[in-house]
Parts: structure tokens; C-alpha cells; sequence
């Protein structure tokens, strides 16, 4: 079978098969000078050299595929999601609130427990700073560059065979494996070696609240057939949970607040699909 035929038959998997190649060759290539894990130090200073690379992955997976299989047309299709924006405002509100409510919510509870739980954005001297690079880093580097590929290919795809919940179960489980190697990267202690009270948090939640919150995306993408809404949405991840909203513990109250956190959106997953009869998908569009 030539590689064109295999790419037609099988689109989504070459496309994580591409995502992940392009993105895990550049933190193996930078991480080769540091070991996995790396230290503190270490993952600090090499970190934005292998980011770009990651990031770029999905979005660029996603460009050569729609190439190979739609050529120009299938650019125009691309871009027409991108831009499409008139949509009813509803979606913008559940895309860019059901986040930081959530985070706030569940953080100004557990501070009353114990100030470890204060967000960054409460304890940083520099809040300006924290969140423009939260901003930027969410749109540009979750959002743009992300979603190009997740939902710019990949979703529809597994959506024409698959309900929301399905599709947004194996996309969300992916999304949450193509983290795993610069998580467990950065999760090294002063020698180098992996710190579990480190690691473990971000390992259960890139799990646990990646897969609800991207049904949650695939729901609103089958609603507005906007690719912009879901950038959105994925920005208020980034910005919000991992910078804005971020507490500096790491250990059982990183983890503690990453197991709310699942556990809401997980609720509101059900929530949703109750109030649709649990039938999430619909034909019309709005």
C-alpha cells in the first residue's frame, strides 16, 4: 500500500501518528542534552526552545494533511472555519466563563482551608506581567496552534463516524498522552530524578479534566461549526488554569484542586447531556 492510499483510508490516525512525531522529536532533541527528567533549572532554561516545536505539531500535521487529501479547497474550508465568528453569543459565554468560574469557585473555597491555595494572580508582584503571558500564551500557543490541528482536522473526522462524547473521549485522551512527555520532562528535583509529588498532579488532570473539557469543545464546535470558539475556550485552559489561576504548591494540594477541578467538569459534561436528552449531537447549527 503506497503512503498516499494508507493517508486517505486512515487520515486521523496518520494525523496523530504526524502531531506526535513533530512535537516529541523536538523535546527529545533538546531534552537529549538534559536527560528526562530534567532539573528545575535545566527545564526552565530549554523549555521555550522545545515549545515551539511541540506547539507547532498539531497545527502543522494538520496543514500537510488537508493539503494531501482537500488541496486548495480544503484550505478554504479550513479558513472559513476559522473566521467563522457569527455565532450565537451563548457559545462565546460557555467557551470563555466555564473555566475561570469553575477555577475561581473552587479555589476561593479551598483558601479558606489554607493560603496555599491562593492563585499566582493574588500572590505574584508582578500581576500585569502574569497575565499578558497568560493571554498570549493561551491564545497563540494552546489556542491557535493547538486547535488548528485537534479541532481543525482531526474532530470533524472522528465526529462523521462518532458521537460528541466519543469523539471528544479519544481526542481528549490523545491530547492528554501528547503531553506527557514534556510533563514528565519538567518533573525532575535537584538531581535530576522524577519527583512524584511534582509530577503525579499534572499526570492525573492532563487525564482526568483534559478529557471532559474537550468533549465539552467538541459539543460547542458541533453547535457553532466554529473553529475560532473552540481557540477561545482552549485559551481559557491555558491562561486561566496554568498561569492566571496556577497555585506555586505542588504535591496533595496541586492535586487536590487538578481533582475538583475534574470532578466539575465532569459534572457539567453530564449536565449538558442531561439537559439534551443525552443526545448531545444535533444537525442544526447556531
Amino acid at each position: 500500500m503506497s503512503i498516499s492510499l494508507f493517508i486517505k483510508r486512515h487520515p486521523v490516525l496518520t494525523y496523530f501518528v504526524v502531531t506526535f512525531a513533530i512535537s516529541w522529536s523536538g523535546v527529545f532533541i533538546v531534552a537529549g542534552s538534559t536527560g528526562i527528567p530534567a532539573t528545575n533549572d535545566q527545564f526552565e532554561k530549554f523549555l521555550p526552545i522545545a515549545m515551539l516545536p511541540f506547539l507547532l505539531g498539531p497545527g502543522i500535521a494538520s496543514i500537510f494533511l488537508t493539503g494531501i487529501l482537500y488541496g486548495k479547497a480544503g484550505f478554504r474550508e479550513l479558513l472559513s472555519r476559522l473566521f467563522r465568528w457569527r455565532v450565537n453569543y451563548r457559545w462565546y459565554a460557555v467557551a470563555l466563563l466555564t473555566l475561570p468560574i469553575f477555577t475561581i469557585v473552587i479555589l476561593f473555597v479551598l483558601s479558606q482551608f489554607s493560603e496555599v491555595f491562593l492563585p499566582d494572580i493574588l500572590t505574584t508582584d508582578d500581576k500585569v506581567s502574569l497575565i499578558l503571558t497568560g493571554i498570549v500564551y493561551g491564545i497563540i500557543g494552546g489556542g491557535l496552534l493547538e486547535e488548528l490541528g485537534w479541532t481543525g482536522f482531526a474532530v470533524p473526522k472522528l465526529k462523521s463516524s462518532y458521537g460528541i462524547f466519543t469523539t471528544g473521549f479519544i481526542v481528549g485522551g490523545l491530547w492528554g498522552a501528547w503531553h506527557f512527555l514534556p510533563v514528565i520532562w519538567g518533573c525532575g528535583n535537584s538531581s535530576g530524578e522524577l519527583h512524584l509529588p511534582k509530577f503525579l498532579p499534572g499526570f492525573f488532570f492532563h487525564y482526568a479534566g483534559l478529557i471532559p473539557f474537550r468533549i465539552l469543545m467538541v459539543w460547542i464546535y458541533d453547535r457553532t461549526n466554529s473553529l475560532l470558539v473552540p481557540m477561545l475556550m482552549h485559551a481559557t485552559l491555558t491562561a486561566g488554569t496554568f498561569f492566571i489561576f496556577n497555585i506555586s504548591e505542588t504535591g496533595m494540594p496541586l492535586f487536590i484542586y487538578y481533582l475538583l477541578l475534574a470532578v466539575a467538569l465532569w459534572i457539567f459534561v453530564a449536565a449538558v447531556a442531561a439537559a439534551n436528552g443525552w443526545q448531545l449531537s444535533r444537525q442544526t447549527r447556531g
